[in-house]
């Protein structure tokens, strides 16, 4: 068993010896949902008479005119996702619970049965209190949560998919290495077209489903990070 758990984190330990000396390898975009959206064959423009009769004027309504729609709305389109996060929650308890009991159970008078065994039980024992119990308890809690988050970030997401209810599946991913620190920005979700600013730009709260991912990778975050180890004792050791 020793074997076994030696040789995992051998091979855990050296999936990583590549990277000793190397900045963080960027993620491929080859075969990602973004990559086979910008390949994939355009979807063919309408051909009718007055399609052609738009194509020589100067006030058509495509998307190359003027005065055209150029908000995203097929596949492959890419549009802006303005992330501005400033959430702030505060949340105290306090409990007080007191409680307190006294029984007392005598038998002063039983066909003289007390009396005779009064005269038999010790001095200052009587039946009088055959039983007599008190408790008393007393609880006090108090706790608070105090929370902020604060995230602005813009990020370029694709159209990756048109779902048959018109809804529009994007994703969108950012990575910036500086020196030795890669830092990744990753955006998924769904929206629709009619939330989309004529600025092509979305927010993050009309975005259904939202996925926002914002961390890095390399020897800083390495650095910060616990050991795999330790990792593993804090969820194994119960102490």
């Amino acid at each position: 068993m020793r074997i076994l758990l030696l040789c995992l984190l051998l091979v855990a330990a050296c999936g990583r010896l590549d990277q000793v000396g190397r900045a963080p390898a960027f993620s491929p975009l080859e075969g990602s949902y973004q990559h086979n959206a910008m390949y994939s064959n355009p979807i063919p423009e309408s051909t009718e008479p007055d399609a052609a009769s738009d194509a020589s004027s100067l006030w058509t309504g495509g998307r190359a005119s003027l005065f055209g729609d150029r908000r995203a709305g097929r596949r492959g389109d890419i549009l802006t996702v303005v992330i501005e996060i400033d959430d702030k929650a505060e949340i105290s308890n306090s409990s007080d619970r007191s409680r307190s009991s006294s029984e007392n159970m005598g038998i002063p008078s039983l066909l003289g049965i007390p009396q005779r065994l009064n005269s038999a039980l010790p001095a200052g024992a009587s039946m009088a209190d055959a039983v007599s119990a008190t408790g008393s308890s007393s609880f006090q809690g108090d706790g608070s949560v105090a929370r902020k988050e604060k995230l602005t970030l813009r990020v370029a997401a694709t159209v990756v998919e048109e779902l048959p209810n018109g809804v529009l599946r994007i994703e969108g991913q950012q990575e910036v290495r500086v020196n030795f620190e890669l830092r990744e920005l990753i955006v998924t979700g769904y929206v629709r077209p009619v939330d989309i600013s004529r600025q092509n730009e979305i927010t993050y709260d009309k975005i259904a489903g939202a996925r926002i991912s914002y961390g890095g990778r390399g020897q800083i975050t390495d650095v910060q990070q616990p050991r795999l180890g330790q990792q593993v004792a804090d969820i194994l050791l119960p102490f």
